[in-house]
């Protein structure tokens, strides 16, 4: 009878795994000896071999270095337009290449750029044809995958209805020990023919494997093969067995862990199809192939552990670079030089990532998407931050040619004080407008200060002689100063008087430069005040003193200045005219016989006076701008 364990091998396991889907990782536990009709677990089939291998297995040896997006697409052709059958894996792994590949070409380009002297705002992201191409490839393998997983699901069920067919026509030779003497070429010719089948719905794999080497072993059970040619077979099945161990054995110095892991599966498969050998053995023989699977599916268990140790690892350091990429992403900006400075941030993010290797399979793409996502958001606000700055430089720009053209049309003007007010307006005017591009800002800045140049040039040419003129005033003026600063420390009996002369001989005297004039103008009035304090000079003479000195300052505003005070004055000297006439008719009607009548015709006496005296003051300052305006 042919051993159980022998026949197994743990055909259940396998079974599931090869009508399965496509696992993320297949490994074998090391079981111990399994009674008969129980199966012991035994590695995944190889991936060369059936279509549901061992993922990360078939990637990490398989995976090819892309150094372009058209070698990924010229593979993903030679996929789509085959007889190939597409690998998720690889199908996935190609994505991820392509979009890596693209990504750094995008930013590569942009960073050209701008190191290249482009305004970021200007940069636009062209279409791309070859992600076109890669998209209607994918497309096509997508409904090429679909198909094909319908033609497997047809085909599976097909075999599944080969195997049943086995099993009945097994089942019926086992009906007498006869029968099974004279069918057993027919027999090796179905266990040939069972071998040759393969994938079956994963759901009954494991029923149909358990009824098969039920009727397998009734079978053996019933044959009598004659003792030589049992013999004989036990001995030659023993050799190959052997073999397979000693082959088995040897994988464990084989250091491509992924490759020592899928001979070890070809000779798990050899190790199946092997007859039985004697009794006796079979026990040692199984135990020593089993030793020997364990210690590679070990192996080959750590390497994957290890691997997916590391892609974790790398999917915490690329969240954590999402996390930034992100926060940058969301940070209000609101000048050139922040953009300029997160600009190099991202970049740096961005040649960090690069040095990460890949994450677990199932998040790859997805840690990709979202980094490339915050990445995108981050350029875009940049790409608007600039257009809008673009917009406003245009708006500075036009602001400021208006100011331009306004200069130089004022820049050959002769009325030297009402275009030096405008133009210095012009110049506060443009310190209140904002940046523009460079190149055309120094142009501007260039043709306005040559229009304000060319005009105070020619106003300090036109001017030189007046200057002369003033400092002279000034010397002059400085010199009324100290007679008057001598006059109170002398106090001479007529020093009343040549106060008078003095300020008169003060007032005569033209302007004095700007930059003096307040300095003159208080060391002036203060020797004044003095002295009209020490003298006793009226109330009436010190206001007109200082009237008659404000007046040049009033005199500088323009003559329409002097006229729309001379007016002032005379509406006022007419007004106290007729106040005065008012009093003087009053009191000709009073009576004074009585002394309430003579108290009240004095006060309105002294009133008359008063307003005489301010009439007086009137045309003193009348007489002053009059003779100004002479």
């Amino acid at each position: 009878m042919m051993d159980s364990q022998e026949n197994t091998l743990g055909q259940e396991k396998t079974e599931e795994l090869l009508n399965a889907a496509p696992a993320e990782n297949s490994n074998v536990a090391d079981n111990s000896t399994a009674p008969a009709n129980e199966t012991p677990e035994t590695p995944a089939a190889d991936t060369a071999e059936t279509p549901a291998a061992n993922n990360d297995a078939d990637a990490t040896e398989q995976k090819k270095v892309y150094k372009s997006k058209k070698e990924v697409i010229g593979r993903l052709k030679e996929i789509a337009h085959s007889d190939e059958n597409p690998q998720k894996d690889e199908v996935e792994y190609l994505k991820t290449a392509f979009y890596k590949l693209h990504f750094a070409e995008r930013e590569a380009d942009m960073k050209a750029y701008v190191d290249g002297g482009g305004d970021p705002a200007n940069y636009k992201v062209t279409p791309d044809e070859d992600e076109e191409e890669f998209k209607a490839e994918m497309s096509i393998i997508k409904e090429k995958r679909a198909k094909i997983f319908l033609e497997q699901e047809q085909e599976k069920q097909e075999n599944l209805k080969k195997k049943l067919d086995i099993i009945e026509k097994i089942k019926a030779m086992i009906t007498s020990p006869d029968e099974a003497n004279k069918s057993y070429q027919d027999f090796k010719k179905l266990q040939q023919e069972w071998k040759e089948i393969k994938l079956v719905p994963a759901e009954k794999a494991n029923e149909l494997w358990r009824n098969y080497q039920l009727y397998v072993e009734q079978y053996y059970d019933l044959l009598k093969l004659n003792s030589e040619a049992r013999e004989y077979d036990f001995k030659k099945n023993l050799e190959i067995k052997t073999k397979l161990c000693e082959a088995a054995e040897k994988l464990a110095d084989e250091s491509d862990v992924i490759s020592a892991f899928h001979q070890l599966q070809k000779l798990h498969q050899e190790y199946r199809e092997t007859g039985p050998v004697a009794k006796e053995l079979r026990e040692e023989i199984w135990a020593r192939f089993k030793a020997a699977s364990t210690v590679i599916n070990k192996r080959h268990q750590q390497h994957f552990e290890e691997l997916r140790s590391k892609e974790e690892d790398n999917l915490v350091k690329k969240t954590a670079l999402c996390e930034k990429a992100e926060e940058i992403a969301k940070t209000e900006i609101s000048n050139a030089s922040e953009w300029d400075k997160k600009t190099k941030e991202i970049i740096a993010i961005q040649a960090e990532w690069k040095t990460i290797g890949f994450a677990p399979q199932k998040m790859n793409v997805k840690i990709f998407e979202r980094f490339r996502a915050a990445c995108d958001e981050f350029f875009g606000k940049k790409a608007e931050y600039f257009k809008a700055m673009k917009q406003k430089f245009a708006e500075n720009a036009e602001k400021k040619k208006a100011l331009v053209e306004q200069a130089q049309a004022l820049q050959d003007s002769t009325d030297w004080k009402s275009t030096s007010d405008k133009l210095i307006a012009l110049q506060k005017e443009w310190k209140t407008i904002g940046m523009v591009p460079k190149k055309l800002g120094d142009k501007l800045w260039a043709d306005f200060l040559g229009a304000c140049n060319h005009f105070f040039d020619a106003r300090n040419a036109a001017t030189a002689g007046t200057r002369n003129e003033e400092r002279a005033n000034l010397e002059k003026k400085r010199e009324i100063i100290a007679q008057l600063k001598a006059l109170a420390e002398e106090a001479p009996d007529d020093a009343q008087e040549k106060a008078h002369e003095l300020t008169d001989q003060y007032n005569a005297i033209g302007h004095v430069p700007f930059k003096e004039k307040d300095k003159l103008y208080k060391e002036y009035h203060d020797i004044l005040d003095r002295l009209y304090k020490e003298l006793n000079i009226s109330t009436a003479r010190r206001r007109l003193d200082k009237f008659k000195s404000n007046l040049k300052n009033v005199a500088e505003k323009g003559g329409e200045a002097l006229d729309n005070e001379r007016s002032r004055l005379m509406r006022r000297y007419e007004s106290l005219r007729q106040e005065v006439q008012t009093y003087e008719n009053n009191i000709g009607f009073l009576n004074a016989s009585s002394k309430k009548g003579n108290s009240l015709i004095d006060e309105l006496n002294r009133k008359v006076q008063k307003l005489k005296d301010d009439m007086n003051l009137v045309r003193e300052k009348i007489k002053a701008i009059d003779a100004e305006n002479n």
